[in-house]
């Protein structure tokens, strides 16, 4: 019987070895295939029509880093006569489309542009990288920004739907992994590293790269490209923070198919002394016999952890990430899903159109959640990178929504469907643009809000869920506690709403977004996995529209 997991032991060359299980988990051989069960499948299908809708959404509002780097994609056409090489492998056709094209580009070029799409409204999905089942609880963070390099691969060489899905799942399970076992944000290493390792396996393993090339692709992607988080630094966001996932995944594929061609990079780069898993963490555990597993460092040593990834059945790490109900930083989940368990169990708060009965709002939560979303500095922000990642922004841009809603007579029953007010307050794109920014009440009711650090309790209950809890003051005086949240709607552990009902609404609201025939375009983009080859080579040829500039700059 062949094996559910594949072990990756620390005194091992885990370089090749993940470069072996990605050739094996995209082959037809029963003993090494990928076999992920329907579950998973369904859960990576729905991530994936959430990413897309994020990114048209975000190219339909005319948001500039995704629109410069699909501008930058088109300028490298492939010639529809050019014959694949040694970068391509097995492809049968050179380059893929951006979104909303036909025309190929380079392949490194398309995936760029895609990704950087998809990741602009910071909306897609999150990992925390905890499996506490086997004490792998690094924590850390990722997001579903990946999807278009099996996209690209998969269509790359000719194949279906199905092949798209399944690289989808592989390279969320090596970077999910990593999230476990190994806390690039600790050294101030941005957490895109970890989805750039998983990318240059996926799109080798799937366009018949050998093991020894993706190994290769692995140590030049860790030895020349490491990005540090001063992309998240500083007072208010750039372009750097939404895109940097699409740059580091460029990088990815062009070290890929270099070595394709027969460069050769760096091999046993996580047990190697001077690459950032060794040089943070020290030489790990000596092990007593000389590994002669390819190793061309000193292989007395190991890397700092073991790792273990999934070949079959339900426990994969896209089981465990978290799905966005609407724009905002993951870190807040807690804090919004508290004030509309609040505000619907006393709808008398919002009855005063300008937040009149709310005297103050005090949110307690976690690090890092304190220190990423309550920096000072987003205390007043002034671009919509800033204002997704202040959680003063945030809470009070929802009940300023919540307000207009009761005001309107159009508040939700929330006794018949506990998700109604997530999806009636859902907080879209238009929420993050130069007006709503400034708008007076959600100014107003951001100095009512008080956000504090909860100490070791709430520490401590991280990553296992997004402990918050809020404690809102009416004007009389009278406290309203929601107690701790730990599992929100979205929450991978969340067992108390309908996800897909909730999804549906938010695919439905970015669809009318992104595309004059909203209903189509969710159609188009959900079911993947029963698309077939001639399907999926035309799945982003479609029209793009344009809905004008929503960036506050």
């Amino acid at each position: 019987m062949a094996p559910q997991y594949v072990e990756l032991p620390a005194d091992t060359n885990q370089a090749l070895g993940i470069a072996r299980f990605a050739v094996g988990f995209m082959s037809d051989d029963p003993a090494l295939a990928g076999e992920p069960s329907p579950a998973v499948l369904e859960r990576t299908e729905l991530f994936h029509t959430d990413a897309c809708l994020c990114g048209l959404s975000a190219l339909a509002l005319g948001t500039n880093a995704p629109h410069i780097l699909r501008n930058d994609a088109l300028r490298y056409q492939v010639s529809a006569s050019a014959r694949p090489t040694a970068f391509t492998g097995k492809a049968t056709r050179l380059g893929a489309p951006a979104f909303g094209s036909s025309v190929n580009v380079m392949a490194e070029k398309a995936i760029t542009a895609n990704s950087s799409a998809v990741r602009e409204w910071d909306s897609n999905g999150t990992n925390f990288g905890f499996n506490p089942n086997r004490g792998h609880t690094a924590g850390e963070f990722g997001h579903n920004d990946f999807y278009p390099v099996a996209l690209a691969a998969a269509q790359m060489a000719g194949r279906d739907g199905a092949y798209a899905l399944l690289g989808m799942v592989l390279l969320d399970e090596i970077r999910g992994r990593l999230a476990e076992v190994f806390s690039l944000k600790t050294y101030k290493i941005d957490h895109v590293v970890h989805g750039a390792i998983a990318s240059a396996a996926t799109f080798g393993a799937m366009l018949g790269a050998t093991a020894e090339q993706i190994e290769s692709a692995i140590g030049m992607v860790v030895a020349h490209y490491i990005p540090f988080r001063a992309i998240r630094a500083g007072k208010q966001l750039s372009d750097s923070k939404g895109a940097s996932a699409a740059l580091s995944t460029e990088v990815a594929i062009v070290a890929m198919q270099r070595s394709m061609a027969g460069f050769m990079g760096p091999r046993d780069i996580f047990r190697n002394p001077e690459a950032v898993f060794r040089i943070f963490e020290g030489p790990g555990q000596m092990f007593k016999a000389v590994n002669a597993d390819g190793a061309n460092t000193d292989p007395g040593f190991a890397s700092p952890f073991d790792l273990v990834l999934s070949r079959t059945g339900d426990d994969f790490a896209v089981m465990g990430m978290h799905f966005k109900l609407g724009l905002y930083e993951h870190q807040s989940a807690g804090a919004l899903q508290a004030l509309i368990d609040l505000i619907s169990a006393e709808p008398g708060l919002l009855d005063d159109t300008d937040g009149g009965n709310i005297a103050s709002i005090k949110v307690v939560a976690y690090e890092p959640a304190f220190g990423i979303i309550g920096d000072p500095a987003k205390r007043d922000p002034r671009t919509r990178q800033s204002a997704d990642h202040s959680m003063l922004y945030i809470v009070s841009t929802m009940l300023r929504k919540a307000l207009e809603f009761k005001a309107q007579g159009n508040w939700p029953d929330t006794s018949k469907d506990n998700g109604a007010a997530w999806k009636a307050l859902l907080l879209s794109p238009q929420d993050y643009g130069a007006e709503a920014i400034d708008h007076p009440l959600t100014r107003s009711l951001m100095e009512k809000v008080l956000f504090e650090h909860g100490g070791k309790d709430y520490d401590d209950r991280y990553p296992d869920g997004i402990p918050t809890s809020m404690v809102i003051t009416d004007c009389q005086g009278q406290t309203h506690d929601s107690g701790m949240i730990m599992y929100p709607a979205g929450h991978a552990r969340n067992t108390t709403h309908d996800l897909h009902d909730i999804l549906r609404n938010k695919f439905d609201l970015l669809g009318e977004i992104a595309s004059d025939e909203p209903v189509d375009l969710v159609a188009r983009l959900s079911n993947i996995r029963l698309k077939d080859a001639q399907e999926l080579a035309s799945l982003l040829d479609f029209r793009l529209t344009d809905r004008g500039r929503i960036d506050a700059f």
